[in-house]
């Protein structure tokens, strides 16, 4: 849950910030932007290595939810399509160029409803998107944890993992994250599916074989959101797979942004 400071200088060059989008090593000259969109109590810090195992003409951004790092004290959102309607903002601020979405669990619908936006409010396609450890939209999953004590959601933190230990571990700054989480949880567990046209992009879903939180079947139904092309991709591992297996994840997302146009 670490997440890129306010732009100052990082180890592999200088941050960039753009709205509520995180870069840490811009590079001005890619073919390809990859914009990544946390978990559930996550950060835009929880991509900031991807770049290292990326081809060098692959820019990646992450979204800075509100309410944790720089956004500390930024209001949450009413909704998912509001979380998503500010990232189009801020993405639309940026230069132009083939656009690959990746989203993990809560982030898989907020990359969904991004590039429903950009397609039917803006015109414009995304060139793939990819979501993570997520049932298909229009697949109500509801769910109370949000209505909880704080125990019991820092039990569900820790039950699904992807979590860092030092957050856990740490009651003061697990106390100060708790609205955001709670918030999370409620954004997740309200979602209500909006009918309409498909997407037109590409969609990959991807699993852990072991994910309690979605199966195979579950994964599949992604296919009826898009007009496109569907893939559905499984690696070993839990609801965060994409911990351990990082690197073979990357290497499919690589694979996807050379397809790219």
């Amino acid at each position: 849950m670490a997440g890129w400071g306010t732009g100052v200088a990082q180890p592999r060059g200088r941050a960039a910030l753009e709205g509520c989008l995180r870069c840490r090593e811009p590079r001005p000259g890619a073919a390809t932007r990859m914009v990544c969109f946390p978990h559930a109590g996550g950060a835009a810090g929880f991509f900031s290595t991807w770049t290292e195992d990326l081809a060098p003409d692959v820019e990646v951004w992450a979204v800075q939810y509100p309410g944790r790092q720089d956004r500390f004290t930024d209001p949450f959102p009413a909704d998912v399509e509001e979380l998503a309607a500010t990232a189009v903002e801020s993405l639309l601020r940026l230069p132009d160029r083939p656009l690959v979405l990746f989203g993990h669990s809560l982030g898989a619908l907020v990359a969904y409803e991004t590039a429903r936006l950009l397609e039917r409010a803006r015109g414009r396609s995304v060139a793939h998107l990819v979501v993570s450890g997520r049932r298909a939209p229009s697949d109500f999953v509801g769910g109370d944890v949000h209505l909880l004590s704080d125990e019991s959601v820092i039990a569900e933190l820790t039950r699904l993992g992807g979590t860092d230990e030092i957050v856990l571990n740490s009651p003061e700054l697990l106390r100060a994250l708790l609205p955001a989480i709670r918030d999370d949880f409620r954004l997740a567990e309200t979602y209500r599916h909006r009918p309409g046209a498909p997407l037109r992009c590409p969609v990959t879903a991807v699993i852990g074989t072991e994910d309690p939180e979605v199966s195979r079947d579950r994964a599949l139904r992604w296919a009826e959101h898009t007009a496109g092309p569907f893939a559905l991709e499984e690696l070993p591992g839990d609801h965060f797979y994409l911990v351990p297996r990082r690197r073979a994840l990357l290497r499919h997302l690589t694979a996807l942004t050379d397809a790219s146009p």
